[in-house]
């Protein structure tokens, strides 16, 4: 999405944070086979894990999920609150079912990584369509 929001020019408008729903992760950079991944499309992702707080409801316009198991956790965070909304990823994605999720390719092939990517891309281009009918 970084790269996206670069290319068109948006950098100043649209601020762009990653954060987990669990601990496990915080401080590690993303998974090698995701790096190696993004690194063949010329993404470097050397961003650290950190963890989704309830403080950054008050910091953020729009919070996203990659999976429903996420959603229901921001969700939860939130409480009665309306405000961010806090939406799936794929739902900016117009060739995604509804309610789809972006899978976990941990568990799967160096394939499953390059899959997910394809995925984000196709996401990540209708979510920065989204935004700049809001910025520009």
């Amino acid at each position: 999405m970084q790269h996206l929001v670069t290319e068109a020019s948006l950098a100043d408008a649209i601020t762009i944070e990653s954060a987990g729903t669990g601990a496990y992760h915080v401080g590690e950079l993303p998974d090698p086979r995701t790096r190696a991944a993004a690194k063949r499309r010329g993404y470097a992702l050397t961003s650290r894990a950190q963890q989704f707080t309830a403080a950054d409801l008050e910091r953020f316009d729009l919070v996203i999920a990659m999976d429903r198991t996420n959603l229901r956790d921001l969700q939860r965070l939130a409480g009665v609150r309306t405000a961010p909304p806090i939406v799936l990823l794929r739902s900016f994605d117009p060739t995604a079912p509804v309610g789809a999720e972006v899978p976990d390719p941990w568990y799967g092939g160096d394939a499953g990584f390059e899959d997910v990517l394809d995925q984000c891309e196709r996401a990540c281009e209708g979510l920065l369509a989204h935004l700049r009918d809001r910025v520009v």
